[in-house]
């Protein structure tokens, strides 16, 4: 082939405004999409070319070359050592506020402009056709030519999370400026319209996480509840399929076939408003919701679901707040180490213990009558009480956990990895250990008694959070050694 096609861009450009910066990021983005696009229609109609077409994701880049200390106590939004840092950016149009506020912390705590231009990255066609919903991109073989021939497809080589991981090696030195490359934030974003039936840019700062469909229900009822109300701040509930409503009486038509992960927002203005997920059960499904909700750098999530309790003490309604986590759900053994601590994160413990204080009523020492703290354990075996009981249960034992379920040390340890603030507060709904069985009898009178409960306690802590600093509640305690300047 000769040489290749490509779309002329301007030179890159140093800017010290940040909304003029992120102005830029689009405007090369929004012409490299553009571009792929118009030539993609063109060769469905005509042809292959005789060249390679070719477009790149935009860049933001920085240089040091001072080791002067900024503000330390920010977990984020500079630069650790002297170098060239940079990173590949998508869709800047759902990224503008994030953009703008790490971009600005960057030329503020330095001093110095960030350079914004086109990266040596190609947008792989796949992603820039979802730009548009009239283009579908054709199954191989469905055409007369090879499509990666003449365009870029996704590179599952380069597509990983090694920043995220630790394990990055920079390429000619050049550092990372963030945790995801805009090919991983691509994947991503393709991943959770597939599983959660609603586009990225419904998803709000704080997410919640459930095990049950019932929850759902609840959360449509509250949502109603709060449109209602003028002064509440919340704009609009969107449900699976982007169906959106503004008016609390409109009604929802569910459809026929649910997603695998159901997924609902109650939207706040400012993106400060609450999703929920329904994950469905196991370990499998946390990993996958949080992997790809990650790339959205969420302000919060928490796992509000179902447990079995495992002391005698504990009645089911009871709540349990994880303060530890036994992992034996092992989904994350490659990516995290299985002897990494995952620590309690104190803005988060405090902010459900006070949300299950206003809503039960109770304090202090009479709130330890309907919660317990405590290790929760997780494990990737949901019929575990079948096991050799000396097995499981002396582990469970040895370990201190008060509650087992399987999900919420999965949500708590891709927290950690992610560095997205976590926590978890669970329902007792059965004790196994005890000849309590979740039974369907049981199981609907605890619905039927706990579900609203649970969830608004949830609801309450997430409004807590959202009134905090993002300083305080983005803790310096989730970062690394050699961290990422931007959250």
């Amino acid at each position: 082939m000769k040489d290749t096609l490509t779309p002329d861009v301007t030179a890159p450009e140093q800017f010290t405004d940040p909304v003029l910066a992120v102005a830029r990021l689009q405007d090369l983005y929004s012409q490299a999409v553009g571009y792929l696009c118009d030539r993609f229609i063109e060769v469905m109609q005509s042809g292959a070319p005789d060249r390679r077409i070719r477009a790149f994701y935009p860049e933001i880049r920085m240089t040091t070359s001072s080791y002067a200390h900024v503000d330390t106590r920010l977990s984020f939004g500079h630069i650790a050592a002297p170098g060239t840092y940079a990173t590949t950016v998508t869709r800047p149009d759902l990224f503008s506020s994030y953009l703008t506020q790490q971009i600005g912390l960057l030329i503020k705590n330095h001093g110095l402009p960030v350079t914004i231009g086109a990266s040596d990255t190609p947008i792989p066609v796949h992603f820039a056709v979802a730009q548009n919903p009239s283009l579908t991109v054709p199954q191989e073989g469905a055409t007369d030519f090879t499509l990666r021939d003449i365009f870029d497809v996704p590179d599952l080589a380069t597509t990983n999370d090694d920043i995220v991981n630790g394990t990055y090696v920079a390429p000619n030195g050049t550092g990372p400026l963030s945790l995801f490359t805009a090919q991983r934030v691509d994947y991503s974003l393709a991943r959770l319209a597939h599983y959660t039936a609603t586009d990225a840019e419904h998803f709000q700062n704080h997410v919640l996480f459930t095990n049950y469909q019932i929850y759902v229900s609840e959360f449509e009822t509250y949502a109603r509840s709060v449109l209602a109300d003028k002064d509440s701040g919340y704009t609009s509930f969107v449900s699976t399929g982007n169906v959106e409503i503004t008016d609390p009486d409109t009604s929802i038509r569910q459809p026929l076939k649910l997603p695998q992960m159901p997924t609902y927002h109650l939207k706040r203005a400012d993106g400060s408003g609450i999703t929920l997920v329904n994950i469905g059960v196991g370990p499998s499904n946390a990993k996958t919701a949080t992997d790809h909700i990650a790339v959205l750098r969420p302000h919060a999530w928490l796992m509000v679901g179902h447990c079995a309790g495992l002391r005698n003490s504990q009645a089911l309604g009871d709540f349990v707040l994880a303060h530890a986590y036994l992992r034996e759900d092992h989904v994350l053994d490659d990516d995290l180490p299985i002897w990494t601590p995952i620590p309690a994160l104190a803005e988060i413990q405090i902010a459900l213990e006070q949300a299950v204080a206003e809503v039960s009523r109770l304090e202090g020492y009479d709130l330890k009558r309907i919660m317990r703290t405590g290790t929760v354990a997780t494990i990737d075996n949901r019929n575990w009480e079948l096991r050799d009981q000396s097995g499981p249960v002396q582990r469970l034992s040895q370990s201190r956990a008060i509650a087992l379920d399987m999900e919420s040390a999965t949500i708590a340890a891709n927290g950690y990895r992610f560095r997205v603030p976590y926590g978890t507060l669970l329902c007792v709904s059965d004790k196994p250990l005890h000849g309590e069985l979740k039974l369907p009898g049981m199981a609907s009178e605890f619905y039927n008694t706990q579900v609203s409960r649970h969830l608004n306690i949830g609801i309450r802590a997430m409004e807590t959070l959202r009134t905090m600093p993002l300083e305080r509640l983005h803790s310096r305690k989730l970062r690394s050694f050699d961290e990422t300047a931007f959250l």
